[in-house]
């Protein structure tokens, strides 16, 4: 009977932190939930740069998920929020930075880049067809 009772408690405090584990910051409030998820989405992860707080697994998305949480139960606003994390960590934790000068080489980086990489193929397919000519 005793060792019955002893397994019973013991099931009910491992399924507890099992469950505890799952969702150990999870609002109670199902809007502010969503609402933290849906803020989550928005933020970028840190660690993993191409993920959002939502989809990574890294500690410190963890640690951002919870600031999140505790911030909305504060009563704070997405914006503050946003506002707070970036003065902290800059725009880079943005997934959707602003475009302004201090973001300019993010957001146009990568055309600059190509349009480098196709006027040197174009200088070198010029002056391999030049070369060609004369040897013709």
């Amino acid at each position: 009977m005793m060792r019955a009772a002893i397994l019973a408690l013991l099931f009910a405090f491992f399924a507890q932190a099992s469950l505890a584990q799952t969702h150990p910051d999870a609002l109670t409030d199902p809007a502010l939930e969503t609402r933290a998820v849906e803020l989550q989405k928005e933020l970028r992860c840190l660690v993993c740069q191409g993920q959002s707080l939502d989809e990574s697994s890294a500690p410190l998305a963890a640690d951002l998920r919870r600031f999140i949480r505790v911030r909305i139960a504060a009563g704070q606003s997405n914006d503050q929020i946003k506002q707070e994390l970036v003065a902290r960590y800059g725009d880079v934790i943005l997934m959707q930075p602003p475009l302004d000068p201090g973001t300019y080489l993010l957001w146009f980086g990568p055309f600059l880049v190509l349009f480098l990489c196709g006027s040197v193929f174009a200088v070198v397919v010029a002056r391999a067809r030049k070369n060609s000519r004369r040897q013709d």
